[in-house]
């Protein structure tokens, strides 16, 4: 047998890069393969389907983003550990962007394992292999024998000087105003994520358009290589639904349905009349159809498709929404700062039943989140970390560690602040944001967001401009005919629903986007009227954020440190630091200070102790004290000799007095004039050659 009988490579010209896709070599006891290079970057797509399908009641889609740090010429940093292990959330955020397009154009009934693996294999540290990775799993399920109803492209839509720019490089990306990425098959948009500068709702339709029109290229691509060397997709049937039943829950419970959903508007006693409904309609179901397991296999799918009908039909046919809400409508907001005196800063927002605790920490500037990955070690000075408890939805469990939804929710929340942090210069504290979820009825992070706007002003931090964020929700007919958009969707409807469409801004413009759909894609005209519904809604919860406090407070908390910064000469930095930091290290321990010695000689003191901050900045000031020829010091005498004395004007700087500058008159002995340990006033006259200092005390008489 020949190696490689069925191997192919094919090249697509995209952007200003052209990629190759080679298939047939590489892992060929997977469904399918695929290997997706450009210049240095290359990313192995493998793809497999189980044979057998389990008995859940969702698509059990896995997709795993392997880092190697092979791939960049590195070895992991950890003496400990060399191997890697769990991604870095970094690469989390990735695979779950790569899952979130690939997973509407599943079938839904699918029930059989799916796992999409992505290896970076070589990175060159310009090319970014997220899209790399993200086309390679493209390419291979779509020439697969799995079911999937793709192609789908990937495009990053940069922004600069004005100037859209597709698929820019990593050090382009560094001066963009725009971080779009868009996922999008040959007809419309399946996924969204993004992160922008305070961009107009305008601008951010035509970046969007923009990847959609790229990716019709890249999907007619792909629509040509299935000619040419896919597989026959397996046939899966779709299971029968049990009509009888359904309908039988139907005419039994629709009013009963209906009652809970419009008569109870507290979740948790909602969700209580919910769940008693369910059990009774079973026990009935069985009496009536007098078959047990017919009933226990068909009855939750059957009373959770009533609910959905009921719901969706009220929303599509009479815009009526749980509590009697209008679509645009925005739940009760409650707001409130300064909730525990100890903290630098914090905020409770509540909308409806949504609540959360953001608490902002400030820190010394060496108080950053260090990041590594195969791109490098990058230091964070914000960041923001998402909590969302069992206790949150009234549940127990014990899954307490932080899970991908987290990681992801965090991610948002933090992408949503950051164009408004400001600027190291301006403001060089460490920014650590907490939002801990205490409540949750939909749109968690969003809460995170407003919350964290409101802690950072509290906090004194002197953001840019406020921003806020609304989860948008969206329920279509069944032939596609027609659409509603809600506003600040809810558990129930975000169930129900067919889009999640999160945005976040300022007055000024979009900050962040995040968007995750159930249908096969979705129309410009669906993005123009959810923007500009989402701008409505996240204004009027601006108004109501601002009311309590309307800017970032003048002064910080008294239990944030403060900071002092000192310029020195670069050249003393090792002296300041000391032999293996033997000096640095005594100052530290003395003062109880935190203190940062940047490159260029900046030197960053952190305490909360006024005496200590004094302390610490004259020990400094010591250490790296540079005389200057024409000043005037005051020196203590150290040495006498015939021909003068010798004075110290620091604890490691000194210089003589010579005999003829003591006085104005004649000094015959020096110890008549002078004594050891005497204070004096002294002026430096030059510092020779030979880096001697030279010294008057006449020249100050």
């Amino acid at each position: 047998m020949a190696y490689y009988a069925n191997h192919s490579v094919h090249s697509l010209d995209y952007g200003n890069n052209t990629y190759t896709f080679d298939f047939g070599k590489f892992a060929t006891l997977a469904n399918a393969a695929c290997v997706v290079t450009c210049e240095g970057t290359s990313v192995l797509a493998t793809v497999v389907m189980s044979t057998e399908a389990r008995d859940i009641d969702f698509m059990p889609l896995m997709v795993n983003y392997q880092e190697k740090y092979y791939a960049a010429g590195k070895i992991l940093g950890s003496q400990y550990q060399r191997r890697e292990n769990r991604p870095s959330n970094d690469k989390v955020l990735t695979g779950r962007l790569i899952d979130r397009s690939l997973r509407p154009l599943f079938p839904k009934y699918l029930r059989n394992d799916v796992q999409v693996m992505l290896t970076i294999l070589s990175y060159d540290g310009e090319i970014d292999h997220d899209i790399c990775a993200t086309l390679a799993a493209s390419a291979a399920l779509h020439v697969s024998n799995i079911p999937w109803a793709g192609p789908i492209a990937a495009s990053r839509i940069g922004m600069i000087d004005g100037n859209f720019v597709l698929n820019p490089s990593v050090s382009d990306q560094k001066k963009s105003e725009l971080d779009l990425f868009v996922g999008s098959s040959s007809t419309s948009v399946v996924m969204i994520e993004a992160g922008a500068k305070q961009i107009s709702e305008e601008k951010m339709l035509e970046a969007i358009e923009l990847g959609k029109n790229e990716g019709k290229k890249v999907c007619a691509f792909f629509e040509e290589l299935r000619t040419k060397i896919g597989k026959e997709k397996i046939v899966l049937l779709e299971p029968e639904k049990d009509t009888q039943i359904k309908d039988w829950v139907m005419d039994t419970y629709k009013n009963e349905f209906t009652q809970c959903l419009w008569g109870i508007p507290g979740k948790k006693e909602r969700m209580a009349e919910k769940n008693r409904i369910f059990k009774e309609a079973k026990e009935k179901a069985i009496e009536y159809f007098n078959d047990a397991e017919r009933v226990e296999k068909n009855i939750g799918d059957a009373c959770n498709s009533v609910w959905k009908k009921i719901l969706r039909d009220a929303i599509l046919q009479e815009e009526k929404r749980i509590a009697g809400r209008k679509l645009d409508e925005i739940r009760p907001i409650n707001v409130e700062v300064d909730l525990f005196n100890r903290l630098h800063g914090s905020a409770l927002f509540q909308r409806g039943e949504t609540q959360g605790l953001s608490v902002v920490t400030l820190g010394a500037p060496g108080d950053t989140l260090v990041v590594e990955g195969i791109e490098g070690s990058e230091e964070r000075r914000y960041f923001h970390h998402y909590n969302f408890p069992p206790y949150s939805v009234g549940e127990c469990s014990n899954r307490l560690m932080t899970g991908n939804r987290e990681i992801g929710h965090g991610a948002l929340a933090e992408r949503a602040l950051l164009a408004v942090i400001p600027k190291e210069e301006d403001f060089p504290y460490s920014i650590r944001v907490v939002s801990e979820i205490l409540m949750s009825n939909g749109s968690s992070s969003m809460a995170a967001t407003c919350g964290s706007t409101l802690a950072l002003m509290a906090a004194g931090v002197p953001i840019l401009a406020p921003v806020s964020g609304i989860a948008m929700g969206m329920i279509t007919s069944e032939d596609g005919s027609s659409y509603k958009i809600l506003s600040d969707i809810q558990d129930d409807e975000d169930f129900v629903g067919d889009m999640d469409f999160k945005v976040t801004g300022t007055a000024n413009g979009i900050t962040a986007i995040q968007m995750d759909i159930k249908v096969m894609g979705l129309s410009k005209e669906v993005f123009e009227n959810a923007l500009s519904q989402a701008k409505q809604g996240r204004l009027e919860i601006l108004d109501k954020m601002l009311a309590v406090i309307p800017t970032y407070r003048a002064e910080l908390s008294p239990f944030a440190p403060r900071l002092e910064i000192l310029q020195i000469n670069p050249e003393l930095i090792g002296k300041l630091i000391g032999k293996g930091g033997e000096t640095i290290q005594k100052i530290t321990k003395e003062t109880g200070t935190q203190i940062e010695i940047k490159d260029d000689g900046k030197v960053i003191i952190a305490s909360t102790d006024g005496e200590a901050m004094l302390k610490a900045l004259e020990m400094v000031k010591l250490v790296t004290f540079e005389p200057k020829a024409g000043e005037i010091y005051e020196a203590t005498v150290a040495r006498i000799e015939a021909f003068g004395a010798f004075v110290d004007i620091s604890p490691s700087v000194g210089g003589l007095v010579h005999v003829s500058q003591i006085s104005k008159e004649r000094v015959n002995n020096v110890a008549d004039v002078l004594k050891i340990g005497q204070k004096v006033k002294v002026k430096l006259m030059e510092i020779d050659e030979r880096g001697r200092l030279n010294l008057s005390i006449k020249e100050t008489l």
